[in-house]
């Protein structure tokens, strides 16, 4: 290996702020760009021994996307001629031109284990790269410098590059970002990412702000409670990581149809936690005065699977209403689903609101 930096690398990530800023802390200078739907995906380009270059994608939990998406392997072997290290996201486009849009199903699909599917989906829906850091360059750890640095690199870099490969564009003007916010919406956008310019790339650090069009959080599965009909899933029971690492429920997600509920049975059969005998290991949930005669009791999951809610707010450490099921995250390792990702409003003396 020649690079310069370790693979795979934690990348820097984002906390939810509910508006553009118009600089950072202490007046920092900021640059905006896009907040794109899709797979964050860290790719390294690299020598091989015979002197070609290899091409490896890692998830934002370092899990190895490269499999799934064998065009994107092939367009880095034929546009670049040197190692690097490229920060971006993974899309996939649909829609006729002046109406095209990002596709998130379509981009979750790619998460195939059979390779004849796999071979069958780069050509029927290919993905697209869309690069918006620079973490090494050659022989050349770009990690600490500043992110003006870094985006001027990659500027060069990625200046001569052909589809499926794009650079993200980038404003320090706030006005502009949030018209992005506004407009870019209709184009599938998730909404708009402020970067510190003068600031270091962090791996693992939610050093960046992201302002999205709501409250979402992603959350892990731990349980499930059948429907007080008696069939099908009711409800998903839902878990974030603390910081001592402690898995803890934060609320709920329900509101299925009929047919939805009975599909879920099957699909979460694999995860359902068993005892000695083979029967589902059960949970007891906390009741109170107003649950004292309801059923409480839930089927305990393996903690594997991430879905994306929708929230309004949160009570203490647990989502105050119910969660709105978006979709599932197979890009997302459970571990990465933690507390911090969750907007925490800023202190206000509830006397103030009342005056």
């Amino acid at each position: 290996m020649t690079l310069p930096i370790a693979v795979p690398v934690d990348p820097m990530l984002a906390k939810a702020v509910p508006a553009v800023p118009d600089t950072g802390p202490k007046g920092a200078a900021l640059s905006f760009e896009p907040k794109w739907d899709g797979f964050r995906a860290i790719v390294w380009i690299d020598r091989d021994p015979d002197g070609g270059l290899t091409v490896e994608i890692g998830s934002r939990g370092s899990k190895l996307l490269t499999r799934y998406f064998p065009e994107l392997v092939e367009a880095f072997r034929a546009q670049f001629s040197s190692p690097a290290v490229i920060d971006g996201e993974i899309v996939v486009r649909r829609g006729e031109p002046g109406a095209e849009r990002l596709d998130w199903e379509a981009l979750s699909q790619r998460i195939h284990p059979a390779a004849s599917r796999v071979t069958k989906l780069a050509e029927e829906t290919p993905a697209a790269f869309i690069g918006f850091d620079l973490l090494a360059e050659g022989e050349r750890s770009l990690l600490g410098e500043p992110f003006s640095v870094r985006r001027a690199e990659l500027e060069k870099l990625l200046a001569a590059v052909e589809a499926p490969l794009h650079l993200s564009q980038v404003t320090t003007d706030p006005d502009l970002a949030r018209s992005w916010l506004v407009e870019f919406e209709g184009a599938g956008l998730d909404g708009v990412v402020a970067k510190l310019v003068d600031e270091p790339y962090l791996p693992g650090k939610r050093s960046m702000l992201k302002i999205k069009h709501e409250r979402t959080a992603d959350a892990v599965v731990i349980a499930y409670r059948i429907h007080k009909s008696g069939t099908g899933v009711g409800s998903l029971l839902l878990g974030l990581y603390d910081a001592d690492g402690e898995l803890r429920g934060v609320g709920g997600s329900s509101a299925f149809s009929d047919a939805r509920r009975l599909e879920l049975i099957d699909e979460l059969a694999p995860l359902v936690e068993r005892d000695e005998n083979g029967d589902p290991v059960m949970g007891e949930g906390d009741r109170n005065r107003f649950s004292s005669s309801k059923d409480t009791s839930f089927v305990k999951l393996r903690p594997e699977r991430v879905m994306e809610v929708r929230y309004d707010q949160m009570e203490g450490s647990r989502f105050r209403h119910t969660a709105q099921f978006l979709r599932w995250r197979p890009d997302r390792e459970p571990r990465s689903c933690t507390f911090e990702q969750l907007e925490v409003p800023a202190a206000y003396d509830l006397s103030d609101v009342l005056a």
